[in-house]
């Protein structure tokens, strides 16, 4: 199924993107869904336009914590501790 997406100019050049970048994709994902929210939860709130754009800024920045604090997971160790103590 991939590979048939892969195959259409426009899907094609977005799954290029996502496997080049995948951790600055994750990060525009889940900012743009965690913004969503915060519009749609804070909408009758009555904040003012510099409290709307700390309140963005703020979720954009979360949202990178986020993708980073998980990316911790993905990075392989040089070598094990056990292997290193046989040395």
């Amino acid at each position: 199924m991939v590979e048939r997406l892969k195959q259409q100019p426009g899907i094609n050049s977005l799954i290029r993107l996502i496997e080049t970048w995948p951790r600055v994709t994750a990060w525009i994902i889940l900012s743009l869904g965690c913004i969503g929210l915060l519009v749609y939860e804070a909408r009758d709130v009555g904040l003012t336009a510099g409290n709307w754009i700390a309140l963005i800024v703020a979720t954009v920045l979360v949202a990178g914590l986020c993708i980073w604090i998980v990316s911790w997971e993905d990075e392989e160790p040089d070598t094990a501790p056990a292997e290193k103590a046989k040395e």
